[in-house]
């Protein structure tokens, strides 16, 4: 039997109403639908739906990169820079979907190691970026790149921020960094309110290995894609670099990323 997952964000009402309607609609051709993860990842389904916004589609895609599930992301929210379709195309979509017609776009994810002083080790993966960033209560710290293994840049800031090209349009955006096409393979360094102007946002080499510390500050916040909030302490280092898992995402071909960024950035001067 075909089986299909949903993903869906529990804190949206309409989230929840689109998962059983598409259930019903799954069911009547025939196939299985999944909603938990647990069973998901271990039945060997053909793809995976997510149901909500960018935030649902980056923990669906996020989760499902290691088992080399596709993800569709419907877009239930606001702004949905990720997500393929918007509620009213779900069933014209996902018509497409069922006869093949699509095509699968791999994403850079990053793998972030933090190397304590104790020597114990956290990882982390990620799709859109990790994010380094003052106590709420303290002053500017400085964060130092290394690149390549040599001292590179100094970001006096209120923190710093690496992302993907996913994640460009994503907190990097509101930072100031570029937006960058997903098709290109490349890392992002941007700075949160950078408080020198040498320190400029950077876009490196996707091969290229990034080791941040602490250079001035006792301790600053880090979050991965979001998640996690720990503690960067002086004499530690994050280690950050391309992940080998490729999350992928399907594409209809309806929607190219120049009308993407045109759409959601509302740009009238196109209208």
């Amino acid at each position: 039997m075909d089986r299909v997952g949903l993903w869906t964000n529990q804190s949206k009402p309409e989230s929840q109403a689109l998962a059983s309607q598409l259930t019903h609609w799954f069911r009547s051709l025939g196939w299985e639908v999944l909603t938990e993860w647990e069973e998901i990842k271990g039945q060997g389904i053909e793809f995976l739906i997510s149901l909500g916004g960018d935030g649902t589609l980056l923990e669906a895609a996020r989760e499902a990169a290691p088992y080399k599930i596709p993800v569709l992301g419907v877009n239930l929210g606001r702004l949905g820079f990720l997500c393929e379709i918007e509620r009213d195309e779900v069933y014209v979509a996902l018509k497409r979907v069922l006869l093949k017609e699509y095509s699968l776009q791999e994403r850079l994810m990053l793998e972030a190691v933090i190397k304590r002083t104790d020597k114990s080790e956290l990882r982390y993966t990620v799709l859109n970026d990790v994010v380094f960033h003052r106590q709420s209560m303290d002053g500017m710290v400085t964060l130092q790149a290394n690149l390549s293994g040599e001292p590179s840049v100094s970001y006096p800031a209120d923190g710093l921020i690496i992302s993907t090209p996913t994640g460009s349009t994503a907190y990097s955006l509101s930072a100031g960094g570029p937006i960058v096409s997903p098709d290109v393979q490349a890392i992002l360094i941007t700075p949160l309110a950078a408080h020198s102007l040498s320190a400029r946002p950077m876009i490196v080499s996707e091969r290229e290995r990034i080791e941040i510390l602490l250079a001035r500050g006792k301790e600053c916040q880090m979050t991965f894609d979001g998640r996690e909030n720990l503690i960067l302490r002086s004499g530690e280092i994050v280690k950050i670099q391309t992940s080998p898992l490729k999350a992928l995402l399907i594409r209809l071909g309806s929607r190219s990323f120049p009308r993407v960024v045109r759409e959601k950035l509302r740009d009238r001067w196109h209208e």
